[in-house]
């Protein structure tokens, strides 16, 4: 599973003109999914979002999580995340999960933060042509890989 973090000061996603999920301070988190994908990963992921401490304390220090500050988050799907452009210009796709499997996995990850305890959880709609917008406070925005890639 791989997961592109960004904080921000709000965050839309719309389908078709109309808002399927928006958040104000808090993360947008762009997922990705592999086959080998399960529990376990979808857990460690999840729970290295939500607690990443990437929101400043009183001394202007970046030491507070999302949960820290009653943060909401956006969770947005994107196959591309396992787009492969090392060759040629065109990226390939063979690793990533497949359309069938990755919704699956999506509907599970959205259902497992909605039960993490958050002030606020939205996401995106699996598959759909999304507009997404965001105010990336800081700019802060983290890679995350359960591989271990980076």
């Amino acid at each position: 599973m791989r997961a592109v973090i960004q904080r921000t000061g709000y965050a839309s996603v719309k389908v078709d003109g109309k808002t399927a999920g928006e958040i104000g301070k808090g993360i947008m988190v762009l997922v990705g999914f592999q086959s080998s994908d399960n529990e376990k990963v979808m857990d460690y992921m999840l729970d290295k979002t939500i607690n990443l401490r990437i929101f400043e304390d009183e001394n202007d220090k970046m030491n507070l999580s999302l949960k820290d500050i009653d943060g909401e988050l956006l969770i947005v799907p994107n196959f591309t995340l396992y787009g492969d452009a090392r060759k040629g210009r065109r990226p390939g796709y063979s690793s990533g999960a497949s359309p069938a499997e990755a919704e699956g996995m999506f509907a599970r990850f959205v259902e497992k933060a909605q039960n993490a305890g958050l002030k606020k959880v939205q996401s995106g709609i699996f598959q759909a042509e999304m507009k997404v917008e965001l105010l990336n406070d800081g700019p802060v925005t983290l890679l995350l890989d359960s591989d271990r890639l980076f």
